[in-house]
């Protein structure tokens, strides 16, 4: 049985602090449009306070979730057990991206480790917390991170880096424009 809160509670977020992976969707306003559903790993997400999240964003070969955000706000998070007892936890809020170089970046980009390809933050106001059973969820075992896009990203140069997202980062597959780093410290 799923149960609505309003904002994350003690039980939640132990539950959050324990999980490797979380998924994120969002879907543009248009209703041909695409619903993107995105798996977040490494050190990322940030509780920070009961009713607002973040997790850093790195770059990747799509931008989606940052068209969307901007474009109508609308983002889900979701959590679910793949070891111990049970449970999905979702996270429905209005996302904001943050930049580097703008106020925001700056005060959240302390919370996080550095990782290489850090592209944006993207912070949520929640308006509703939800659990559901998640009976039906495999068991999974944590074997460890993934190195590839740490990797990538460390071979290569801002400008590599800058470069990339111009070409793969700076329009979603439904044509809304996304706003980069290079076009907020222009």
């Amino acid at each position: 049985m799923g149960k609505l809160f309003s904002e994350l509670g003690p039980e939640h977020v132990a539950f959050i602090e324990k999980q490797r992976m979380f998924f994120v969707a969002s879907a543009p306003l248009a209703g041909e449009g695409h619903v993107n559903l995105s798996p977040k790993g490494y050190d990322a997400f940030r509780i920070l306070s009961a009713a607002e999240v973040a997790y850093l964003d790195l770059t990747g070969s799509g931008n989606e979730t940052s068209a969307h955000v901007q474009e109508n706000g609308r983002i889900t998070l979701m959590f679910m057990a793949m070891e111990g007892a049970p449970m999905i936890l979702r996270l429905y809020g209005k996302g904001s991206v943050y930049l580097p170089g703008s106020p925001d970046w700056e005060r959240l980009r302390p919370r996080f480790p550095d990782i290489p390809g850090a592209r944006q933050i993207v912070a949520v106001q929640l308006h509703a917390v939800k659990t559901s059973c998640g009976f039906s969820v495999p068991y999974y075992s944590y074997d460890g991170d993934r190195d590839t896009l740490k990797e990538w990203a460390a071979r290569k140069s801002d400008d590599a880096l800058a470069a990339y997202r111009r070409e793969k980062n700076a329009v979603s597959m439904d044509g809304l424009t996304i706003p980069l780093v290079s076009d907020a410290l222009e």
